[in-house]
């Protein structure tokens, strides 16, 4: 999606640590956690559009979305990535 070179110039708003694409599970998943209306972003609001990537921080913690092509850069816009754990293990727990 992004060039290296352009990529490589990104850092996380936040603590400056680098950036790597999302890989499309992770999309996937962030995306069925929008769909189920359960995402929340570090501002605290519902995600609520699907995002076209991610930008992960290095540390794994946050993902910053990608709409239309365009990084959201801004730390409340980032969503925090243990989010995802908890929903998968309650829809695990749920279906069995």
């Amino acid at each position: 999606m992004f060039a290296a070179d352009f990529l490589a110039m990104l850092r996380c708003p936040e603590d400056r640590s680098s950036l790597a694409e999302a890989d499309a599970a992770l999309v996937q998943r962030l995306n069925a956690a929008v769909a189920a209306g359960t995402l929340r972003n570090k501002g605290g609001e519902i995600v609520a559009r699907s995002l076209e990537g991610g930008l992960v921080r290095a540390d794994g913690a946050i993902v910053y979305p990608v709409f239309d092509g365009i990084p959201v850069l801004l730390i409340d816009e980032g969503i925090p990535a243990d989010q995802l754990s908890a929903t998968t293990s309650s829809a695990a727990t749920t279906q069995t």
